[in-house]
């Protein structure tokens, strides 16, 4: 489900912006500091990180709703394009997915929507990046799943701008694999997914995959549009 994103003030999360000589409580000095880590390190070199965007509560909160989707039996075998022109190849990619949906009235993933729309209206004012709009789903890989090298930007559809991806893993290990590989030339970046952490990278620009995963992993992935 596509979210179109509407410039309102957000006074109980996120009111923005925190000048010099006012008072901001911790959580939102937090949130607006995860923000910045994001476009800071997204702006030195092409792959934003920040490792602690999502709070421990809300990163544990919704993969409590990603184990008990899986338990439902609800989550879909991932699709490789969009809905125009869509096929599933397990020897390309082998997660599985649920959407995230408003109309689901999930406190969670509503406030997960929340500090998403937060991120998008500062993004778009300090950096006048355009997004109007979002996605996300629930991502699941099993042991032995992966995700072969790809871009996110579809060919017959250029509307993703930036990917956004939020891992649920806690007490991950090295010897757990499911590394996200982002290919640059001369650059090539491992990124461990552990929980809490936030990246965030252009959809058209960077080659990536996920690589085989030796224990169950999980993530929030999805992706800020301008249509």
């Amino acid at each position: 489900m596509v979210y179109y994103f509407i410039k309102t003030p957000l006074p109980v999360l996120f009111p923005l912006p925190c000048y010099v000589g006012c008072i901001c409580s911790f959580s939102q000095t937090k949130m607006e500091n995860g923000f910045e880590d994001l476009i800071a390190s997204y702006i030195e070199n092409k792959v934003g990180i920040s490792e602690h965007f999502l709070s421990p509560e809300l990163a544990n909160h919704l993969k409590q709703n990603l184990i008990d989707l899986n338990q439902k039996s609800l989550l879909l075998a991932a699709g490789i394009g969009n809905s125009e022109k869509v096929s599933y190849d397990g020897a390309i990619r082998s997660d599985s997915i649920y959407w995230l949906d408003k109309k689901h009235k999930n406190v969670f993933e509503d406030e997960f929507f929340t500090q998403i729309d937060a991120f998008i209206l500062y993004l778009n004012e300090s950096c006048y990046a355009g997004i109007t709009g979002y996605e996300f789903h629930y991502s699941l890989y099993e042991k032995g799943d992966f995700y072969l090298k790809h871009l996110d930007q579809f060919k017959n559809n250029p509307s993703r701008k930036y990917s956004m991806i939020s891992y649920l893993n806690s007490n991950w290990q090295e010897s757990d694999g499911g590394e996200l590989m982002i290919h640059q030339e001369n650059n090539n970046q491992k990124i461990a997914p552990t929980q809490g952490k936030t990246i965030f990278f252009k959809s058209n620009e960077l080659v990536h995959e996920v690589l085989i995963t030796n224990n169950t992993r999980m993530s929030i992935t999805g992706w800020l549009k301008s249509d």
